[in-house]
């Protein structure tokens, strides 16, 4: 009779805990994140003209040369987005060739967007993303080509 209470309590606590953690835990987070930052619990959805073209948080690894700064995903994580300043300084040089963008434009574009992994020390890197989006943005004109991979989604809907 006593293993009987016990093994009733014990599958009684599991049944709760499993509700609160499993339903109402998750649940409530994902409602206050939503109500509070609703940005940020969406994944940093990056936007041009008002369609998504990416996530700020997320990465998508490729070597397609249509797009103006590639993602591989060389990072530890293997997911973001960034690219490392010598290797958005080499795909610059070829931004500039195939658009003809000023090249000091785009140097300058990436110093202004350097970051470090550990403050002023550590891997200088830039967010590949955010770079395509202002280039889009200013020179909408002179990439026209690269409009099949944004979906038509600059200015001029080429």
């Amino acid at each position: 009779m006593k293993v009987g209470k016990l093994i009733s309590g014990t599958l009684r606590l599991a049944i709760v805990l499993a509700i609160i953690c499993g339903v109402i835990y998750p649940v409530a987070v994902t409602g206050i994140g939503q109500a509070l930052f609703p940005y940020q619990a969406n994944g940093e959805m990056a936007q041009v003209n008002n369609a998504t073209v990416g996530s700020y948080l997320i990465g998508q690894s490729t070597n397609n040369s249509h797009y103006l700064f590639n993602v591989r995903n060389d990072s530890a994580s293997g997911v973001d987005p960034d690219i490392t300043v010598t290797r958005a300084l080499a795909e610059a040089q070829v931004i500039h060739n195939t658009t003809n963008i000023s090249l000091t434009y785009l140097d300058g574009l990436i110093h202004n967007d350097t970051r470090y992994s550990m403050f002023f020390f550590g891997t200088a890197y830039v967010d590949s993303l955010y770079l395509n989006i202002q280039i889009i943005d200013h020179f909408h004109n002179s990439i026209s080509v690269y409009g099949k991979i944004y979906n038509g989604m600059n200015k001029n809907g080429s």
